[in-house]
């Protein structure tokens, strides 16, 4: 490793490189990152950059809670270590690279606080039991110009949705995403303007759930400079407005086993690839705790928006929080996949990811029964036609949330006892922040935090 990142180190600087972002994403999916000069990357690749442990325990706001005991004072360090093989060079910020890292304790041992961590354990037991995950997101954003208060009052276009005439004023902002997307070694499988205000999305290409975790995490690192260098800004947020469609982050996964994708069958999964999606739909409120966690989140998650704010699964119902997405003649079997909806920005990638993978193995082990799919809204549904077929309402605030973690102990237990309460207590630390602050300015906070 130390001569993998005196060789990579030596060819950066000699490319005109001065310093490399070390990043991670915290427990409230914000990314953060320590920027060493590029002579150090050596170094910090067998030492690790000192950080503070209490970044496990920052909430949305910078504000840091002392409220887990395993945290409970200011005293603590912990070693940033780069990953070395996902070192790239920034397209749109030429004179630095960027590497996700490792948090390790400080005598570099294990910390159980470092969510990739979490997420390589995940893809590890997987392979024990000789399971296969891809995974892959969808990133949706909005823009505004610099300077912008907010993104609905100074809309970075003005639509139409799914319009090429849209993205005409972002000609520059787009050429360059094509651009420093490649360059920075992340497939984008379309780009277009999407439904809601000043909306962009882009699809990544699927790989192994750490490589998906990495990418998501440096295609933010790439929008934000090629946004900064054209005039603009991006918000990731899960709302930009009260009667705005918000950002979601799809997450896409398939599971195989032998080379064979389990989530192939006959327009409907069956088998190994059922009680894969049964073990996500029965783990639905939980993994929402998780991969949409934020207040914002829960104001998202309404009927009618592609959100997903009831538990049940469809084909290709965009509806659907669980959407199976099935292979084709045209396609082929590979393609076969089911889309998370309830998932955005302010969850964790890494940690998203582990539950995701944690629930659906659960499935496949328990043979976790897939009911039938639903194919309309049931959000025009009435209370009582829900209830006849079983499609309950998600959590729809930070406590119920909490509560759904707390009772599920797949989800929960694939944290470990100190990371949940980490994380718990930063969940606990917003709440209170938003019990006090009108909806508007909720939104307003978070709009330009991921």
């Amino acid at each position: 490793m130390t001569k993998a990142a005196s060789a990579a180190a030596k060819d950066l600087a000699a490319a005109g490189v001065g310093g490399v972002h070390l990043a991670w994403a915290d427990n409230n999916g914000i990314p953060r990152s320590r920027v060493v000069p590029v002579g150090g990357l050596a170094d910090a690749a067998v030492r690790g950059v000192g950080a503070t442990s209490l970044f496990a325990v920052f909430d949305s706001h910078d504000a840091i809670t002392y409220a887990h005991s395993g945290l409970g004072t200011p005293s603590g360090d912990v070693r940033l270590v780069p990953v070395v093989e996902r070192l790239r060079r920034l397209a749109g910020q030429p004179a630095l690279a960027w590497a996700p890292v490792r948090q390790l304790a400080a005598d570099g041992s294990p910390w159980p606080y470092c969510q990739r961590s979490v997420l390589e354990r995940q893809v590890a037991e997987a392979a024990q039991r000789g399971l296969e995950f891809r995974a892959g997101y969808e990133l949706e954003f909005s823009v505004a110009p610099a300077g912008s208060e907010d993104v609905v009052s100074a809309p970075g276009h003005r639509g139409p949705a799914y319009s090429p005439h849209a993205l005409i004023g972002l000609d520059g902002f787009v050429a360059a995403l094509l651009h420093d997307f490649a360059a920075n070694g992340l497939q984008i499988g379309q780009l277009h303007a999407e439904y809601g205000v000043a909306q962009l999305e882009l699809s990544l290409a699927a790989t192994d759930p750490v490589s998906a975790a990495d990418d998501q995490l440096l295609a933010r690192q790439t929008v934000h400079a090629a946004a900064h260098a054209h005039g603009l800004v991006a918000s990731f947020a899960p709302m930009i407005g009260l009667g705005a469609a918000g950002n979601g982050w799809h997450l896409h996964t398939s599971v195989r086993r032998k080379g064979r994708n389990l989530l192939a069958g006959d327009g409907v999964p069956e088998g190994e690839g059922a009680a894969y999606l049964g073990g996500l739909l029965r783990d639905l409120p939980a993994l929402t705790a998780i991969t949409a966690p934020s207040v914002p989140s829960t104001m998202r998650l309404r009927p009618g928006f592609f959100a997903g704010a009831y538990a049940f699964w469809g084909v290709e119902n965009r509806e659907a929080p669980l959407r199976y997405i099935p292979g084709t003649a045209l396609l082929g079997t590979e393609h076969a996949n089911v889309e998370l909806k309830t998932s955005d920005a302010s969850a964790n990638p890494y940690l998203a990811l582990a539950v995701v993978l944690a629930a659906g193995m659960a499935g496949i082990e328990d043979s976790a029964v897939l009911p039938e799919p639903i194919a309309e809204d049931p959000g025009g549904w009435s209370e009582g036609e829900r209830n006849t077929a079983g499609v309950l309402p998600l959590p729809a605030s930070p406590s119920e949330q909490d509560t759904a973690l707390l009772a599920n102990p797949r989800v929960s237990g694939a944290l470990g006892d100190e990371l949940l309460g980490a994380f718990r207590a930063v969940r606990a630390s917003d709440a209170a922040w938003a019990a006090e602050r009108a909806p508007e300015e909720i939104v307003a906070a978070h709009l330009w935090r991921y």
